[in-house]
């Protein structure tokens, strides 16, 4: 006779037993998180909208209705038309001294060219405007973000795990690019490089990692003096294996969560310095240059400046909400 069978569980009937099985099976931080993120609906149609507007993107860069930086003189300023739609607004007609004109017939636009967002003040497809601006303003974003994570993270746990005086040193460093304008920054920039994306993203790197770096620190300092680090000090651990090892992995989900907020941030920035004339030259286009041009004629032609300021507010609340909902799926605490 086995061991096992000379006991038995006393005081449970087998149908009690069965109710005391675990029968879940047991998740990882992620899948946990994943799993809180799903029932978030905002957050999970935001990150639709964010993968579909990057897939656009990326697509549209083999694939475009038109050349976005042609110029046809003979179609300019065209209204929106939309096959099968019989709208106003939405069908070529637009409102002429009181009058209903269909502009492609007026300007003799040939049967079967359709431009679904219209034409601006150089005959050039809005729509294929908007798709080039959406890509270099994500770019820049993305890059901006990139490098503000590789200085920010460095930066802040570098200052954590030392701490002391060079904790201090390092802080103060902090404060003063802390107290300096992006703008001042970017102006300054303009004196060594030309407008562009490389400049823009080079004055995002100059200071919008300091918020990260502030993040970082907090938190390494935080789990710094935590028992499993204290027992990996006491193993003979080195400063750096640790950082690495341990305390990185534990706050991964404060970076992501503050990457999230930090690419619309980005945008916005590249957005405001285009529209003011500071950020992408013609004949080059992004979201701040597109609602640039589209304000110019808001009173009279408002259709050039809906489609950038549609996709520029998207991208704003979708990455928002995203990252409220990657917040609480990755510290319930939050909601409470």
């Amino acid at each position: 006779m086995e061991v096992t069978d000379k006991f038995r569980l006393v005081g449970l009937s087998d149908e009690n037993a069965d109710r005391e099985k675990i029968e879940a099976p047991s998740l990882t931080f992620l899948q946990d998180s994943w799993r809180r993120l799903k029932k978030n609906k905002a957050a999970v149609f935001s990150m639709g909208i964010i993968v579909a507007l990057i897939l656009v993107a990326i697509v549209t860069l083999f694939v475009s209705p038109y050349n976005p930086t042609k110029s046809n003189t003979d179609i300019v300023n065209l209204p929106p038309k939309i096959p099968g739609i019989n709208i106003n607004g939405l069908n070529g007609k637009m409102d002429v001294g009181g009058n209903l004109v269909d502009k492609y017939e007026q300007m003799k636009v040939p049967s079967g060219e359709y431009h679904l967002l219209g034409t601006d003040y150089l005959g050039r497809d809005i729509l294929s405007r908007l798709f080039v601006g959406l890509r270099i303003s994500l770019i820049i974003a993305f890059m901006a973000t990139l490098i503000d994570i590789s200085l920010g993270v460095f930066y802040g746990m570098t200052s954590g795990l030392l701490g002391g005086k060079v904790d201090m040193f390092m802080q103060r460093i902090v404060e003063v690019l802390s107290g300096i304008p992006n703008l001042v920054i970017m102006i300054l920039m303009l004196t060594l490089f030309k407008p562009g994306m490389t400049t823009i993203i080079l004055t995002m790197a100059i200071s919008n990692w300091i918020s990260m770096a502030r993040i970082v620190r907090a938190q390494t300092l935080k789990f710094k003096n935590q028992e499993f680090v204290l027992a990996a000090t006491t193993l003979g651990e080195s400063r750096w294996k640790i950082a690495l090892k341990h305390i990185l992995p534990n706050i991964s989900s404060v970076i992501i969560v503050q990457m999230m907020f930090s690419i619309p941030t980005a945008i916005f920035f590249e957005s405001f310095l285009s529209f003011i004339g500071l950020g992408i030259s013609p004949p080059n286009a992004s979201l701040g240059t597109l609602l640039s041009d589209g304000y110019k004629n808001f009173r009279f032609l408002p259709f050039q400046m809906w489609g950038p300021a549609i996709t520029l507010s998207v991208i704003m609340i979708g990455f928002n909400l995203l990252a409220d909902g990657l917040r609480d799926a990755f510290d319930p605490k939050t909601k409470e």
